[in-house]
């Protein structure tokens, strides 16, 4: 039996953890609001930039027609003008062309800016909301352990795990954004508006000198082409079509077969029991934790050979990761936040998410096995 006295200081503790657990609460929200004013302003900032392009690509694109206008004139009439007259024209219609282009891709980043932060402002009002709600709901929750609940310590400490765990599911789906963000821009983005330079140059060329059209149009399909090859890898980092398509250990085989003829990475696939279907969630969790380990080992393992093994169980996955690079200290690296421990840490709470366990083994020089066990 137990004794009172154990009880009451039981009932003690749980309601002390309570107490700092409302505290935290207090701080969420507070923080949520700061949060919140500070979006609110960055966002006001932003619409009066987008204002500002906005105006300053309207003068452009009217300074640019009036050069194009000025550039026909004097290819038509290029009699009654010199050499140099024409050049200027070509140029003066050539730079503002490159400036508006600039000025319309800068509209764009800055609405995508606009449109990400009003998604961030509406994410951060439910969240203080939210947090303001479990504040008021903890009060309720402190009456019912005065009443001798003695099991609430594990609800709310299962509860102040899951907020930590939804902050973490919010930070990480940030970072994904940004990294696509950066990416679209740095690669279609770009290519797109050199693709419309040189399509409009091409227009000139055909009434200028013809015969140099192919070799543009050439030069423009491979531009196309390169951006294509972009726009998909960019879709296949998104969403995988195999994963829905085939299932988790396809995908991975397809993924594996693909980054080995982009980078010359020795992978071996195993698979190991029946092929079946596994929950959404899952199979994304996983892939992208395979897809992550796979990076690691191109990236920083030095590896000649790799091996990627999944056994697939009636009521759990496992799969195991090991090649025979470098290896690192694993102390070491998840102690240097500056590196984010090669993505371990993400790792590690997408296995916790789906309440599995992830074991890395791995010393200087003796290359890395990283094993994951997920129940089904």
């Amino acid at each position: 039996m137990l004794d009172v006295n154990d009880l009451d200081r039981i009932i003690k503790e749980t309601l002390e953890s309570i107490e700092r657990g409302k505290i935290q609460l207090y701080d969420i929200a507070e923080n949520s609001m700061e949060e919140l004013a500070r979006v609110k302003k960055e966002l006001a900032s932003v619409k009066n930039e987008v204002g500002e392009v906005i105006k300053q690509a309207d003068k452009l694109a009217v300074d640019e027609k009036k050069a194009r206008l000025r550039l026909m004139q004097v290819s038509k009439d290029f009699h009654k003008y010199t050499e140099k007259h024409i050049k200027e024209a070509y140029d003066t219609a050539y730079l503002l062309q490159l400036d508006l282009v600039k000025a319309r891709e800068q509209e764009k980043l800055l609405v995508y800016r606009r449109n990400h932060l009003e998604v961030s402002l509406r994410r951060l009002q439910d969240t203080a909301n939210r947090a303001e709600k479990l504040v008021s709901q903890m009060g309720v929750v402190l009456n019912f352990l005065s009443g001798g609940l003695r099991d609430l310590n594990v609800k709310i400490n299962e509860l102040q795990k899951a907020q930590d765990m939804a902050l973490s599911i919010i930070k990480a789906q940030e970072e994904e954004r940004k990294r696509v963000a950066r990416e679209i821009h740095d690669g279609p983005a770009q290519s797109m508006a050199n693709i419309v330079m040189r399509a409009e140059f091409c227009l000139k060329l055909l009434d200028m000198s013809p015969e140099k059209v192919r070799d543009e149009l050439i030069s423009l399909q491979n531009i196309v082409r390169i951006s294509l090859m972009d726009v998909r890898k960019i879709i296949f980092d998104l969403r995988p079509m195999v994963l829905d398509d085939l299932g988790l250990a396809p995908a991975i085989k397809r993924y594996l077969s693909n980054y080995k003829e982009q980078y010359g990475l020795q992978v071996e696939f195993l698979f190991f029991g029946q092929q079946a279907r596994l929950d959404s969630s899952v199979e994304v969790a996983l892939f992208r934790i395979v897809q992550e380990i796979v990076s690691n080992i191109h990236k920083h393992a030095c590896a000649k050979n790799s091996v990627v093994k999944i056994e697939l169980l009636n009521n759990r996955v496992n799969i195991q990761v090991r090649d025979d690079g470098k290896g690192f200290n694993l102390d070491k690296v998840m102690a240097n936040k500056e590196r984010e421990g090669y993505g371990l840490i993400g790792m590690r709470e997408r296995v916790q998410l789906l309440n599995g366990d992830i074991n890395i083994v791995t010393a200087p020089g003796k290359g890395t096995s990283i094993s994951i066990s997920v129940p089904l």
